[in-house]
């Protein structure tokens, strides 16, 4: 069975705010908060899979001090934009 929209944002919010380092914590919990709910079913399907990614690496392509993968740009220039506001 595949999980619903609803369903699929609660994981991802809960995911994002129970990481391993308290800074990703915040950073991805705030943007959860403030984009999930408009996305489509790819841009949530990135943030998934971003998500699968370790911290340290998220930590540094989020502050800039290491240029995330190609795949990932757009998305980690916006949740660092998001941090930043």
């Amino acid at each position: 069975m595949s999980e619903s929209h609803e369903a699929r944002i609660k994981r991802l919010k809960m995911r994002s705010m129970r990481r391993g380092i308290k800074e990703m914590d915040l950073i991805l919990q705030a943007y959860a908060e403030r984009n999930l709910e408009a996305m489509d079913e790819a841009g949530l399907t990135l943030y998934d899979a971003l998500l699968q990614e370790n911290d340290q690496d998220l930590y540094q392509w989020v502050t800039g001090q290491v240029d995330a993968p190609a795949a990932y740009t757009d998305l980690v220039h916006d949740i660092s934009q998001t941090f930043q506001k």
